[in-house]
């Protein structure tokens, strides 16, 4: 079943003209060189701290180490860190 609910998704994709992140719901992040990162779709920050960032996602969680790191804008499904960002990583 899982099988074709993901090819029911890319096929939808595809004919729609969807971006992926969209249709799977996935996190989008844009990083401006190593001074600021901005997350969207993201569930909710599980911990902040200046040193690092953890986000939940829809599947697994996202975390950001660095120093100096200040959360400039929060929304529901979208944030905006500064700061020297040295790692991203994508956990399970």
């Amino acid at each position: 079943m899982r099988h074709l609910k993901k090819k029911f998704h890319k096929l939808t994709a595809e004919m729609l003209d969807m971006p992926q992140d969209v249709v799977y719901d996935l996190p989008r992040l844009t990083l401006i060189g190593d001074r600021q990162l901005y997350i969207e779709n993201h569930r909710g920050v599980v911990h902040f701290s200046s040193e690092k960032l953890m986000l939940a996602l829809s599947k697994g969680q996202l975390e950001v180490s660095g120093s100096d790191l200040v959360i400039r804008t929060i929304w529901t499904e979208e944030v905006f860190i500064e700061g020297v960002i040295t790692s991203i990583q994508l956990l399970p």
